[in-house]
């Protein structure tokens, strides 16, 4: 995460492989990078499954960019996405991107813009999107979990102020365990949070919101493996087992 917001982000969207209900959650989320100047979506809008983005278009701000079938298993879309991303990478006017979408075709776009030293955030469905490109982007987010999040905090109200910890797997806990013996530690084993999470992001596409939750110390507070303390504006975490 950038200490100052980035001034120009770009958001591009593969409609044919995204849902139109994550814009809203994806919005929030790139937020957090700077000011989204630039909101595209490609794909064939003349089909009924696309129908949902024209009223978005309006609503956000998107410029719809329509792709047509030209022939049948070729998909113009990501070219026409990637086309465009280089065009704007090219003309040093854009900070960041964004890029909503669950197929492996962009894993070398995201490699390519990260090796300018810009940020590119992904979103897609996680279990429907490779490694690869998850491992491309600076961070990639499940866009399923975004939507559960923002349904479930317009619909219910939070029990009381309980985290689940269905989400939490194994793999998680060796991860954050890993960064933690990274990280510069205390006398008493005790590791800054930030530190261990910026670790645990250079290791990996690692984001709290794949996994239910809006803040890191939410997270450790919920895996009894780790200890939490807090110290005047700083949080500390320690392996416990």
């Amino acid at each position: 995460m950038p200490e100052k917001p980035l001034q120009n982000i770009a958001l591009l969207i593969d409609a044919d492989n995204t849902s139109p209900k994550g814009i809203d959650p994806v919005l929030t989320v790139m937020a957090e990078l700077g000011q989204v100047n630039i909101k595209r979506a490609y794909g064939n809008f003349t089909k009924p499954n696309l129908a949902n983005w024209g009223p978005l278009s309006h609503k956000y701000g998107i410029l719809p960019y329509q792709q047509f079938d030209m022939t049948a298993g070729k998909n113009a879309t990501d070219m026409a996405m990637t086309i465009d991303a280089i065009d704007l990478l090219y003309q040093g006017k854009v900070d960041g991107f964004g890029i909503m979408s669950s197929d492996s075709d962009f894993t070398p776009l995201a490699t390519r813009l990260r090796q300018d030293g810009l940020l590119v955030y992904g979103f897609g469905s996680k279990n429907k999107t490779p490694d690869a490109f998850k491992s491309a982007c600076t961070r990639f987010i499940d866009i399923d979990a975004l939507i559960k999040g923002a349904s479930d905090e317009a619909d219910a109200p939070k029990q009381n102020g309980k985290k689940s910890k269905g989400s939490i797997d194994e793999e998680l806990v060796e991860l954050l365990g890993t960064a933690w013996k990274a990280a510069r530690r205390d006398d008493e084993g005790f590791a800054q949070m930030g530190e261990v999470g910026q670790i645990a992001g250079n290791r990996s596409s690692f984001d709290v919101r794949n996994y239910g939750f809006k803040r890191l110390s939410d997270l450790f507070e919920a895996i009894e493996q780790f200890k939490v303390e807090r110290r005047d504006n700083t949080v500390w975490v320690k392996r416990l087992r």
